[in-house]
């Protein structure tokens, strides 16, 4: 038994023998269980069969519902743990747990198996006797949180179960709720603003505030989620329309013109609520502009369903498939479908990812986590449950007979080169490659966050899925308590760069917020140049000896070529350029010579030849592993100050 689930399993020297906990036994097995779905009744009488999107959603919102119920503790003698979800990877219970009462609800009415019900009935009992408070608020943890913004979220799933499902409930049950609900809508229109937290929390309440005020007849509620969903409008970038406000603060402009912006929140969290409203009001003013920001936010979107955050303010919570706490884009695309047909194709990948990334009825963050043996934290089934229930109630909005293979994703297309200069960043999509390279220099609340310097954060291919992947240029707990820690001793970035160490800083060409990124089309052949320097995460350089890097990205049809130079006054001795590429450890690596190696994958083969000595650092089995965005890689590093790295993809023979 590994330790982390030793550590789990000490949730049981809570209770005396014979006390029941759920059966967390099986959330930690390395084998990967595929799911199983079963076609007969219910299938047919809920009507989905003739809907991939609904189909999928439903059969993978039946399978997490299972792993909830095991996890969630059913024992009235366990004070504070009674109703309460129990997380395998984090040993405790998480705050909004209660997010998950819509979809419990949902599976009991579609199902007609009333262990969904009683689940949600518990569950609403733990939250309100463990993170309700006074004000009206819930706080987003027991006792280590006094953060109480997400309320947003849970009188939103509160509102949706009682508006959708109420006729689940006996009277004094829903009398109950609905009077909670409304204490809960006072916390919110007496204290929320647009400049409360992120621009997340604002959105999300226009909504919240708005499905109320509708439902249950409270027209200030109204009149304060609209107010919220318009001040919103003045939030997305004039050039491309990304939605920004992920950092503070939110409307200051960086030295390159760069607001704060993160893919993964606005996908998954922030533009589902804008959505949510504007189909609520019928408001065609925050239609239009949603749709537009969807369309720039569609960009990112690689073919396999994973949304490219790689560059995001906060994307120390990105997993591959999105983002750690946030609950999912399928509500935003796929609602808005009857105004871009593609929208559909984004929430039917995504689903798609979703369910290649659930395991023993769990979802877990990352492709790779099984491989890894890291457990899963519950959290990303709890909110993601939440987003596919909220796109099965609503899908009504959804055209008739709309087919994903049908339609294509701008990624899918071969188009060279598009720019967004409000991130300073650059997608590349030559023959079968799509790229990501990036200079953004907005950052969070802390250092060593989101790659930059020129970095590429990403390399995809169609027969191997991503090469190469960004994560934090540190990896730290910002969100302590939505944040799985790293234990592994060999932990680095995934980031290619430049680095060395000097009296324990990092110095780092990805630290680099004023990098120059130029960019030019040679005949068949797209070229970036960069140039960037080493400095550690508060952007000082070397001591005494500073150290300009040229970093060269040449796309062809055939090949990525990396060239990689430095300069500075003297030898540098520890300097290594680091190149880790993404690889599980059930895939074979083959040592052609010192200058070249072969990656065995499902579907083709890696080559990576360099001028210079490929090293392999060394880790536990081979391979690195780092949370952003859920990966494995090959620690591959190189000395020298001229370094060519030529990347090719060949089918299996």
């Amino acid at each position: 038994m590994n330790t982390s689930r030793r550590r789990f399993l000490k949730i049981g020297a809570l209770a005396s023998s014979g006390l029941i906990l759920p059966n967390i036994e099986s959330f930690g097995s390395n084998a990967h269980e595929p799911l199983l779905f079963d076609a007969k009744g219910v299938r047919d009488k809920n009507n989905y069969a003739g809907n991939e999107l609904l189909n999928v959603s439903f059969e993978l919102l039946k399978s997490w519902g299972e792993g909830l119920l095991k996890l969630q503790v059913n024992n009235p003698d366990l004070k504070g743990l009674h109703g309460g979800i129990l997380c395998p990877a984090c040993g405790a219970i998480h705050g909004r747990s209660g997010d998950t009462i819509f979809p419990l609800l949902f599976l009991a009415d579609k199902t007609g198996d009333k262990k969904y019900l009683d689940a949600a009935l518990r569950l609403y009992e733990w939250m309100e006797n463990m993170v309700s408070l006074p004000d009206g608020s819930w706080a987003n943890e027991i006792s280590v949180s006094q953060w109480m913004g997400t309320t947003v979220f849970g009188a939103a799933s509160l509102a949706e179960s009682i508006i959708h499902f109420g006729h689940l409930l006996d009277e004094g049950t829903r009398n109950k709720w609905t009077a909670r609900l409304i204490k809960a809508g006072d916390y919110l229109h007496d204290n929320f603003t647009i400049k409360t937290g992120n621009i997340n929390y604002p959105i999300s309440c226009s909504y919240t505030l708005s499905l109320i005020g509708e439902h249950f007849d409270r027209k200030r509620f109204t009149e304060k989620g609209r107010e919220l969903a318009h001040e919103s409008l003045q939030y997305f970038t004039k050039r491309n329309r990304l939605l920004y406000g992920e950092g503070h603060p939110v409307n200051v402009e960086s030295p390159k013109g760069c607001y704060s912006v993160d893919l993964g929140y606005n996908v998954e969290e922030s533009l589902p609520s804008l959505v949510m409203y504007g189909l609520l009001t019928k408001d065609d003013e925050v239609l239009d502009m949603v749709t537009a920001s969807l369309k720039a936010h569609m960009e990112f979107m690689l073919p396999d369903g994973g949304w490219d955050n790689s560059w995001g303010t906060r994307n120390f919570k990105w997993t591959y498939w999105g983002s750690r706490t946030s609950d999912g884009c399928q509500s935003a695309f796929a609602l808005m479908a009857n105004r871009e047909p593609a929208f559909y194709k984004v929430a039917l990948q995504n689903t798609l990812l979703f369910q290649k990334c659930t395991h023993n009825h769990l979802l877990y963050g990352g492709p790779h986590y099984v491989n890894h043996g890291i457990l899963p934290c519950v959290h990303h089934t709890l909110g993601h449950s939440k987003a596919l229930a909220t796109l099965l109630v609503k899908s009504d909005s959804i055209p008739d007979n709309i087919q994903g293979h049908n339609l294509v994703l701008p990624r899918e297309q071969e188009y060279g080169v598009k720019a967004f200069e409000d991130i300073q960043t650059w997608l590349i999509a030559k023959k079968d490659w799509r790229a990501t390279i990036t200079g953004f220099d907005q950052e969070y609340t802390m250092k060593g966050g989101h790659a930059t310097g020129g970095a590429m954060t990403m390399l995809w291919h169609p027969k191997t899925g991503p090469v190469i992947v960004a994560s934090m240029n540190n990896y730290q707990l910002v969100e302590s308590s939505n944040m799985q820690r790293d234990k592994d001793p060999f932990s680095m970035s995934l980031t290619p760069r430049f680095e060395i160490e000097i009296n324990k800083n990092r110095y780092s060409n990805s630290n680099d917020l004023k990098a120059i990124i130029d960019y030019q089309k040679n005949d068949n052949e797209l070229r970036f140049q960069t140039h960037s320097q080493l400095v550690d995460e508060n952007q000082n350089p070397v001591p005494g000896m500073p150290v300009s890097c040229e970093i060269n990205y040449v796309f062809t049809d055939d090949a990525v070529v990396i060239g990689a130079a430095y300069r500075s006054a003297k030898q540098m001795d520890g300097l290594k350029y680091l190149l880790p590429i993404v690889s599980s450890n059930e895939e074979k690596v083959n040592v052609i010579s010192r200058y070249q190696l072969e990656i065995e994958k499902p579907n083709g083969i890696i080559t990576i030849q360099s001028n210079t000595p490929l090293n392999i650092r060394e880790s536990v089995n081979g391979r690195i592993f780092n949370f952003v965005p859920g990966m494995e890689a090959i620690p591959l590093e190189l000395s020298g100050n001229q370094i060519e790295i030529r990347i090719v993809v060949r089918p299996l023979s």
